[in-house]
């Protein structure tokens, strides 16, 4: 009876977003991803040395291409700094920046 009162007056959320987006997401890492995937699966089910290195070439190609994006991302921001998403970006990779220098 508490809890029906309690929820009625304040209502329920669903919890926090679980699919953040992310600002360095486009269709070319989309793409490198989802082979990396491809190919992760196959390895898995094959699990022979053309896989592994068909898998490991695949996430070193994804890893390039990720990273290749942030920097692009991270420099037409800086250019840019007075849209209110690329300086909240600045800021989260200013903080990044910083644990790594701890480290």
């Amino acid at each position: 009876m508490m809890m029906e009162t309690a929820q009625d007056i304040c209502g329920m959320t669903k919890g926090p977003c679980r699919h953040k987006e992310t600002w360095w997401w486009n269709e070319e890492v989309a793409e490198a991803v989802k082979e990396k995937k491809i190919m992760y699966r196959r390895w898995k089910k094959e699990n022979t040395k053309e896989a592994t290195m068909e898998y490991k070439k695949s996430r070193q190609n994804a890893k390039r291409v990720i990273s290749s994006a942030k920097e692009k991302k991270q420099k037409e921001c800086a250019n840019d700094l007075n849209d209110s998403e690329c300086q909240l970006n600045f800021f989260e990779w200013q903080s990044t920046w910083l644990k790594k220098d701890r480290i």
